[in-house]
């Protein structure tokens, strides 16, 4: 039994506990290069709970889906004991693991984000493929807290501080700095790829476009696109019209290469 087998390291006194610490897939992320992908030992000198051990890890909770200590899952006010091993799992947005006993509600399907400043061109990737996505590069940490708690949005972000919060139940940390990887990247982490809906959701305002005919086509569509396309949409909010010319094409060639 690892209680058993546990060499204790680092205790400063007889009164420091320690447990054994494992964080699992992208968790990795947030952990110092020497501790990422396997198993360490966790000193403490009087009571803790495991949420106090993740903060203290600069692991962000609202990452945090599954807590198990000795294969038993644990919710984040259990209090550690000394030779627990604790084992820590990311978000299973994409999966069902209710029979394990996950540590929030239902995962998010309707797949509505708002991102942070950092993510200006993900924000309008996102809504090119269809996703209700909102985004102010003005918008404050606390604003985009607030919006997401009361819309159920998922929040994308590059800032690890705007995670940890315990207001934030549904939030993501962008690894990569490439805005088409990084919707490569939310796509494969929320499994987003049946959701695509290309040519519905306006780029500059996120609203939902509607088709419009074209004699109410206002004046400054020139009537040689009118002449060579028949399908038009236009923004409720901001009027902007779209129809499916090279610039759609290259948007499916683009969401077409991230399936592949």
């Amino acid at each position: 039994m690892y209680a058993r087998n546990l060499k204790l390291k680092n205790r400063e006194s007889k009164y420091y506990k320690t447990i054994r610490l494992r964080f699992y897939a992208e968790l990795n992320h947030f952990l110092p290069a020497n501790l990422q992908q396997t198993s360490f030992d966790y000193s403490f000198p009087g009571p803790i709970t495991i949420k106090e051990v993740i903060e203290s890890m600069k692991v962000p909770l609202s990452e945090v889906d599954l807590i198990l200590v000795d294969s038993k899952p644990v919710d984040f006010n259990y209090p550690v004991n000394d030779f627990d091993y604790i084992s820590v799992f990311p978000v299973f947005e994409q999966f069902d693991i209710s029979e394990t006993s996950r540590l929030r509600k239902t995962p998010l399907r309707s797949s509505r984000f708002i991102l942070d400043s950092h993510l200006g061109k993900l924000a309008k990737y996102l809504r090119m493929s269809g996703f209700d996505t909102l985004y102010e590069n003005n918008y404050s940490d606390d604003a985009i807290r607030t919006i997401a708690s009361q819309q159920s949005r998922i929040i994308l972000t590059r800032d690890r501080d705007l995670l940890s919060s315990r207001q934030v139940t549904h939030g993501y940390y962008i690894r990569n700095i490439n805005s088409k990887e990084q919707l490569l990247e939310v796509f494969i982490k929320f499994d987003l790829y049946s959701q695509i809906n290309p040519l519905s959701r306006c780029l500059i305002c996120n609203s939902n476009l509607s088709p419009i005919d074209k004699k109410d086509l206002a004046e400054d569509i020139d009537e040689e696109t009118k002449k060579i396309f028949n399908e038009f949409y236009q923004c409720p909010s901001c009027n902007k019209i779209y129809w499916k010319g090279s610039h759609y094409d290259r948007m499916m060639n683009f969401l077409q290469s991230l399936k592949r």
